[in-house]
């Protein structure tokens, strides 16, 4: 994998392949979502949630653009671990979080002014999602979260839904709190 934007631009991270169970968003996926995020965000005033986390690579961007209030919540404890060593190597003000998705959207107890999730695709329950993340209150007034799925399924119809971008099989659908 590699960087594709900000101060680490090109830069390659290697990441473990045994075992690994992960889906990470591809390099030509990623870089439509930044050109988007990089005329919505204040990147070095805004706080990010990473759920679903898994390689971390949109931690990476997020930070390689001066992202300084980064969470990360994954539940498989291999992808936890690699990104403490790597926020720790690269000294990254990232904080990493081993809890269930849905666990974790109960507990939360702040806001963030941008929420990323990439489930695996054919995750039970992935259609509730949106709606937990907006009734949980974890978005900011002006926050707005981006949910990575399949474009098989299709989310306009949800409350807070605002737009929906296709790049070959995967879509980001876009939520706010008073859409």
């Amino acid at each position: 994998m590699r960087i594709i934007g900000g101060q680490w631009r090109g830069r390659r991270i290697q990441i473990p392949s045994k075992g690994w169970p992960v889906r990470p968003t591809t390099d030509f996926a990623r870089e439509a979502l930044f050109n988007i995020l990089d005329n919505r965000l204040d990147y070095e005033q805004s706080s990010a949630l990473d759920l679903f986390g898994g390689t971390g690579i949109h931690c990476m961007e997020l930070a390689s653009r001066g992202c300084m209030d980064i969470t990360y919540v994954d539940r498989y404890r291999e992808s936890v671990r690699f990104m403490r060593s790597f926020a720790k190597e690269w000294d990254i003000p990232l904080e990493v979080i081993l809890s269930d998705v849905f666990k974790f959207i109960k507990e939360a107890h702040r806001q963030w002014d941008y929420i990323f999730a990439d489930p695996p695709y054919d995750m039970k329950g992935l259609e509730t999602l949106p709606g937990l993340i907006l009734e949980a209150g974890l978005l900011k007034p002006e926050g707005f979260f981006v949910l990575e799925h399949i474009s098989t399924k299709t989310f306009d119809k949800m409350p807070g839904f605002m737009e929906a971008r296709h790049y070959g099989q995967s879509v980001f659908s876009f939520f706010g709190v008073g859409s």
